[in-house]
């Protein structure tokens, strides 16, 4: 469903991405791991055209996509939620789930997408008229995936969604993932909660200093020495 082939990303003269490449298949949960600055979130950007690649392809559903606006690939079927969640603060909740169905016009529908994110949320049902920016970090990170959900994607990319939550949200928000893996919607997941990421995915990837340098399923890289090390914290 997604393909990155020897992608390479700069901002100016400074190279970030080298030579990245890797794939997303459809219904797959994929993560990618890194530590901070190893480049993850530079991948979502080039991903959604926020910054272009200087060499190598993006693809979706085959088809290019490396040059197009990101409004044009969330048409296509991509959804995004942004590290740090990216929310209109100064919006009602309400509002920024509307401002998720931009790109689509069937009223009927959108009222029936937001009764069901409401559903998979029950604290945004309670909040609907209420200022964005005044909810709790959680409650944030829950309104950007439902905004997200407002496309209707067929595959949706998450940069960091549990990051600054405790650990109940963790696993709420790590639940919710799954569920909405089994709606039929494609996951590819940047984290650094490396153990909580690769329990809920199938495959997973490496990143470290802009270089793949480790590709597997998610069982594998559980008990990879270099994973364990680095981000599980075994010896």
């Amino acid at each position: 469903m997604l393909r990155l082939t020897n992608v390479d990303t700069f901002y100016g003269p400074s190279q970030v991405l080298r030579d990245v490449t890797l794939e997303v298949n459809k219904g797959e949960i994929v993560c990618l791991l890194g530590a901070n600055a190893a480049g993850k979130t530079t991948t979502m950007k080039t991903i959604f055209g926020l910054v272009r690649p200087r060499k190598g392809s993006v693809e979706f559903e085959g088809q290019p996509i490396e040059r197009k606006l990101p409004g044009d690939i969330v048409r296509l079927g991509m959804a995004l939620v942004p590290e740090a969640r990216r929310i209109f603060s100064r919006m009602t909740v309400l509002e920024n789930l509307e401002m998720g169905a931009f790109s689509r016009h069937n009223r009927t529908e959108i009222r029936e997408d937001i009764d069901h994110v409401c559903q998979i949320f029950p604290r945004i049902k309670e909040r609907l008229k209420q200022v964005a920016g005044t909810m709790s970090g959680g409650e944030q990170q829950m309104l950007a995936m439902g905004r997200a959900m407002m496309s209707r994607p067929k595959m949706m990319c998450m940069d960091e969604p549990s990051m600054g939550l405790s650990p109940i949200l963790v696993e709420t928000v790590f639940n919710t993932v799954q569920r909405i893996r089994d709606e039929g919607v494609t996951i590819f997941l940047v984290e650094q909660n490396a153990s909580m990421a690769l329990s809920l995915a199938d495959r997973g990837y490496v990143l470290q200093t802009g270089k793949i340098v480790l590709s597997d399923t998610a069982k594998n890289l559980l008990t990879n020495d270099l994973v364990r090390q680095a981000y599980l914290g075994g010896a």
